[in-house]
């Protein structure tokens, strides 16, 4: 089967993107991705509203990325989806649509973990990308996962810590709001940080036993500094903003780093890969290149278009699935929690 043309069709619907991919023998033919605006306006995702914008968006998201790769719907091996974790309405669109595609065209379907997809980007034909080799440590962070995830191989994972309330994405997201940075606001701390000094305003490090995390108790802090500093100046932020930012955002990769070595040294595993959302974020990379250097790690760090959600990711992971014949049949259902 290894020797055979395969074209990999991947369907993504967990949140508020709605995304299509072709894959062929592991290399992207096109990446088409549908973003939704109209949840700036709320300060953050209305499940319904994202429902029904993948409804509407699904069917020329999926042609254009077939257009774009070049070929005919009649050349897909396979259609891989996202049966969950995420939005069950978002969910129920586009596995729904992968049901009825893959029932009309007469070829296999493939239901995939949307947090396994994230560890499998790393796998995807990219020049100049170096894949991690097994076993390998992968940091999983985004708006609603924070996960220390062990890859013995392609689908053989387990989650080693995770966060026992609230996801680092939320985490950023929330003290951006804090802050009044508009939705979604974690790339906005970010690009504040830049030009900000991390050591301005210390914040907490949660105590959490083992490898697990807390963002809880954090956001709680930032909500705080900024009530009393804004009490006796209410221009504190307008005028400490990129001095806020660089603060946050140095203790949140701080919270991230402490458990990576933690977890370096229980497992003796020294490669670590980053994934999800959350990986986009130039602390959380340069941090990781500079633990390259002094620890002698070996870090891996996905293409930019590959950290938000997307289906490249779940086209990959497919890929996998097709090679192993893991088929699904249509019976299958969404899954708003799925743990793998």
């Amino acid at each position: 089967m290894a020797s055979q043309n395969i074209y990999i069709l991947g369907i993504e619907s967990s949140c508020d993107d709605t995304a299509a991919a072709v894959l062929h023998n592991g290399k992207i033919l096109s990446n088409i991705i549908a973003t939704q605006e109209v949840h700036q306006q709320y300060g953050g995702v209305v499940p319904e509203l994202a429902s029904r914008a993948h409804q509407q968006n699904i069917v020329p998201v999926i042609h254009q990325a077939i257009a774009r790769a070049n070929i005919d719907k009649k050349d897909v091996s396979a259609i891989a989806f996202t049966r969950g974790p995420g939005l069950m309405g978002s969910l129920l669109v586009g596995t729904s649509f992968a049901k009825s595609l893959s029932l009309g065209l007469g070829i296999p379907l493939i239901e995939v973990n949307h947090m396994q997809a994230h560890i499998l980007a790393h796998f995807i034909e990219e020049e100049n990308f170096k894949k991690p080799s097994f076993p390998f440590l992968a940091l999983t962070i985004s708006g609603g996962h924070t996960q220390i995830v062990k890859v013995s191989n392609y689908f053989d994972m387990e989650v080693i810590g995770e966060t026992t309330d609230d996801a680092v994405g939320e985490a950023f997201d929330k003290s951006a709001k804090i802050l009044g940075l508009p939705y979604p606001g974690g790339p906005l701390i970010d690009k504040y940080a830049k030009e900000g000094n991390p050591k301005a305003f210390p914040f907490p490090n949660p105590k959490v036993s083992g490898l697990n995390f807390s963002f809880s108790g954090f956001k709680t802090s930032v909500l705080y500094f900024v009530q009393k500093q804004t009490k006796e100046n209410p221009d504190f932020i307008a005028e400490n903003l990129k001095d806020i930012c660089a603060s946050i955002q140095f203790s949140i990769v701080r919270i991230l780093m402490d458990k990576l070595k933690k977890a370096v040294k229980q497992t003796g595993i020294n490669q670590i890969a980053i994934a999800g959302g959350v990986s986009a974020n130039s602390g959380i990379r340069n941090a990781l290149m500079d633990a390259e250097k002094r620890y002698g790690w070996n870090c891996f760090i996905p293409k930019f278009e590959y950290t938000t959600d997307n289906a490249a990711m779940i086209a990959i992971a497919g890929h996998y699935k097709y090679l192993e014949e893991d088929f699904s049949d249509y019976s299958i259902t969404a899954q708003a929690r799925y743990k793998f």
